[in-house]
């Protein structure tokens, strides 16, 4: 049996960030998460992709943001249950929980954080005959290594941010890519499709839409795909890799029998206070959750890993009132000291 104060199902960027408020209140935690790996979807699914929304950072790559996180955590020594899927839930009559994963081992917490982004995940497929043939035949759903495209002939096909996003990125990689979008208009943000259009200006990008890709043809490899163009005659175009970026269909996984409220395959939670659910002792955090408002982002998802922090300590300390102190004044060992010495290290740094 694994015991800890807060068990974080995920180890994606909120729960590892999670880890470090936790630690600042000298509280354990213990993640357990279904890959082989930390990280979450950053390791997964983009380890390479640029992010560029994180505070301080103009730009990191999404595997350096995950190194960056560990290094942060290691001084809290949190304890890792890694390849094995949270399987079923037990409240205990104390309130605390066990959690049992696929593989049977058992975890004691008294808090249970889930961060497990869009759960389990399966990439959203065009449907194009014969699709299943070309994968990893030059069919890929997924960018990890943008090397693997060093000057080759790439098109990719969606109209979100990830479409957007690493046209941008293989522009310089590939000897040629061309982006294909069913519609003129595109659903990710302003700055990236006139970043599009930019580069489509320079020659960069081959950009064709409203047009669609609906063929593939190839004996032993991917060699073209076959485009129907809206009010345009059908094209094909040779290409080494067709990558369709049409988002992922999350899935929760045993989570979602566990009894909390799910809304369109996300878990509810109260963020007018700390992100708990309708359990009280389990909260959901990051992409996971929903509530009125929400927004997808890594940054709300370290946000409310600090505020789930909070609670969790109230919890574990009913009736303890909790001085917050700046990491600045006190630094990362310092916050179980006391107000006076807090501010005798302010005027001192003052001075």
């Amino acid at each position: 049996m694994i015991k800890t104060d807060i068990l974080i199902i995920g180890a994606g960027p909120t729960g590892l960030f999670a880890v470090f408020e936790a630690g600042l209140l000298k509280l354990k935690c213990h993640i357990i998460d279904a890959l082989p790996q930390i990280g979450g979807q950053l390791s997964e699914l983009y380890p390479k992709k640029p992010i560029f929304d994180i505070p301080g950072f103009p730009e990191v790559l999404a595997g350096d943001l995950i190194d960056n996180l560990m290094e942060q955590i290691k001084q809290f020594q949190p304890g890792f249950t890694l390849g094995e899927r949270a399987e079923t839930i037990e409240q205990q009559e104390d309130g605390t929980f066990i959690v049992t994963t696929d593989k049977g081992t058992k975890h004691h917490a008294n808090s249970v954080a889930i961060a497990g982004g869009l759960g389990s995940f399966e990439p959203r497929k065009p449907l194009i005959e014969g699709i299943e043939y070309y994968e990893d035949k030059g069919v890929q759903y997924f960018i990890k290594n943008p090397e693997q495209f060093r000057d080759k002939r790439v098109v990719i096909s969606g109209g979100g941010d990830s479409a957007l996003d690493w046209s941008i990125f293989l522009a310089n990689v590939a000897s040629e890519v061309t982006l294909v979008h069913r519609r003129n208009e595109f659903r990710g943000a302003l700055d990236s499709v006139e970043k599009v259009q930019e580069l489509k200006n320079l020659g960069k990008i081959r950009l064709i839409t409203p047009a669609e890709v609906v063929g593939l043809k190839g004996s032993e490899q991917l060699e073209s795909v076959h485009l129907e163009i809206e009010n345009g005659e059908p094209l094909d175009i040779e290409t080494d890799y067709f990558i369709p970026l049409f988002g992922l269909t999350p899935k929760l996984g045993p989570i979602a029998d566990w009894g909390l409220e799910i809304e369109k395959n996300a878990i509810k939670v109260n963020n007018a206070l700390d992100y708990q659910t309708n359990i009280p002792g389990i909260y959901a955090i990051g992409d996971v959750n929903t509530y009125p408002g929400k927004l997808k982002l890594i940054l709300c998802g370290f946000h409310e890993a600090t505020l789930m922090c909070q609670s969790v300590y109230q919890r574990m300390n009913p009736g303890k009132k909790y001085v917050l102190k700046y990491t600045t004044v006190s630094g990362v060992d310092g916050f179980d000291g006391s107000r006076k010495e807090a501010e005798k290290a302010v005027v001192k740094a003052i001075e």
